[in-house]
């Protein structure tokens, strides 16, 4: 089922989604060589709970923390531990919350200290390919369409999109209908409608799209070790605009 959501439920996902961006925020001023991924785990763990919040994602689906933390060639999911980040690195970092029984939920990977020319131009495409996707979500447009940008500009860049995960619908649960894939073909799929939200998230890799979960039972790689970055927004559609909640 697909929901049609109310002015009244959109501000509660926008309360919701306001505590995940700030949590990001946080985030980016305690990421650093030398930190624990763990650390990391747990400091935003507190601060969406002093936001009156509860983590989305700690213990949905038996899932064990708080946020997905990926360094690398790791696309999404990947377990916080005592890992620690070092120089050089990009890190994507997912953070869901549930305010008020909506769920919101962002992503953003992090440059630390100087990096490399190509993981810089990786996060800043894939970044390009989280705008041009939303660019496409608007009403009468179709579900292809917001894949089909991705796709189109994140291939002309030279890079793989993952097509195992895709972004979603979202509300009380974390994951509704539709699914909603960084690939498709224009004029495809379902149309998009006033009062629908969505995840969109594109997940690029530097090198080929093909990716496997690790042992763990969490975190996906590349399968060829390159780097991969991931960027999401919840956003509603409404009729007159898209707004990014």
């Amino acid at each position: 089922m697909i929901f049609i959501r109310s002015a009244d439920e959109i501000s509660k996902f926008s309360e919701a989604c306001q505590i995940v961006k700030e949590t990001l925020n946080f985030l980016k001023g305690m990421i650093q060589p030398g930190i624990s991924t763990l650390e990391l785990d747990l400091e935003a763990e507190s601060f969406i709970c002093s936001k009156g919040a509860k983590p989305g994602f700690k213990g949905l689906y038996g899932y064990p923390a708080t946020i997905c933390i990926s360094i690398d060639n790791e696309v999404v999911h990947g377990i916080p531990n005592n890992r620690k980040i070092s120089e050089g690195q990009i890190v994507s970092i997912d953070v869901g919350s549930v305010y008020d029984d909506y769920y919101g939920d962002h992503a953003k990977t992090f440059m630390i200290g100087n990096v490399s020319e190509d993981k810089i131009n990786l996060v800043e495409n894939t970044r390009k390919c989280l705008e041009i996707g939303i660019e496409q979500v608007k009403v009468g447009n179709c579900i292809g369409d917001i894949g089909y940008a991705i796709q189109n500009y994140a291939e002309s860049c030279g890079y793989g999109v993952v097509k195992e995960l895709v972004g979603h619908g979202i509300g009380k649960k974390l994951h509704e209908s539709p699914e909603v894939p960084n690939y498709g073909e224009k004029g495809q799929g379902i149309s998009l409608e006033d009062g629908m939200v969505l995840a969109i998230e594109p997940m690029v890799n530097i090198g080929s799209e093909a990716v496997f979960q690790k042992k763990d039972g969490w975190t996906i790689e590349t399968k060829d070790g390159l780097p991969s970055a991931h960027f999401e927004y919840t956003i509603a559609i409404k009729k007159d605009k898209t707004e990014i909640l």
